[in-house]
């Protein structure tokens, strides 16, 4: 669903706190919700969701209220909550706070040079790098730097580069002023973010049709996946393949609350 902008979050092996904490399965597919298949779940960009209250100490993930593109909210704590959220979706789904065995989504694949496939949908696992339990793609964090975004921006200038077509939990501001995919060269190194966080960078992050999506004000545009392929191509040793990345993956080696403005070392 749609993400936000967060002056403060907290950093737990799960990744960010919150992130992904909820998540829809088609009860025909048993697979999970996802955008990456516009073909169904297109207007996924359009509900939002916020925790109805403060996540304690524990492990308990607190209850979340959904706002619909119709301005409905629907609570998890509601008895009808799946029958709402069916029936917005015109497809029968089980809102869930724990991925099932082996997660998977489906992947839509556009006609665009430099992607492994064409006009076609693909299964995908999702347990290749998250933690059990969890309904992330690969590593529980996804960083992109601004000196990426301004890279694209500078080879695809009638394109709009912006943060949230690329939905990362941390954006790293890099203060030379470079134009260029920096973080590629994280991987494998270690990131200390403010007094206590640690992270270790494990691969580049690669993209999909996600990043063509419409969202609020952001119009559809393939031009924004083509440039990653044309541009920063790259191979994702796990994947055993060369993909257009924008930004890397990371796990927590040490967890702890990051905030805006922290510094960000590289080691």
């Amino acid at each position: 669903m749609a993400g936000e902008e967060l002056n403060l979050a907290r950093v737990t092996a799960r990744g960010l706190v919150g992130d992904r904490a909820y998540a829809l399965v088609d009860n025909s597919t048993g697979k999970v919700a996802s955008a990456k298949n516009p073909r169904k779940w297109s207007t996924l960009f359009d509900y939002f969701a916020a925790f109805v209250e403060p996540q304690g100490t524990g492990d308990d993930t607190p209850p979340v209220r959904i706002t619909l593109p119709s301005g409905e909210t629907v609570s998890s704590q509601q008895s009808t909550v799946n029958k709402i959220l069916s029936s917005a979706l015109g497809r029968e789904v089980t809102l869930m706070s724990s991925a099932p065995d082996s997660p998977s989504l489906e992947e839509y694949w556009p006609d665009i040079d430099g992607l492994p496939n064409r006009e076609t949908v693909t299964d995908e696992s999702m347990a290749l790098g998250a933690p059990p339990g969890t309904f992330f793609d690969f590593a529980p964090v996804h960083l992109v730097t601004s000196a990426t975004i301004d890279r694209l921006r500078e080879v695809l200038p009638q394109g709009r580069f912006e943060v949230r077509r690329f939905r990362p939990n941390i954006v790293v501001e890099v203060s030379s002023g470079v134009k260029d995919f920096v973080e590629n060269a994280w991987v494998g190194h270690s990131l200390r973010i403010g007094a206590e966080v640690c992270l270790s960078v494990v691969i580049p992050c690669p993209r999909c049709v996600m990043t063509t999506l419409p969202q609020s004000d952001l119009p559809a545009d393939p031009g924004i996946l083509r440039a990653a392929a044309q541009h920063n191509r790259v191979n994702i040793a796990p994947l055993g393949q060369a993909l257009p990345s924008v930004g890397v993956y990371a796990t927590v080696v040490r967890g702890g609350t990051i905030r805006r403005g922290d510094s960000v070392v590289v080691e």
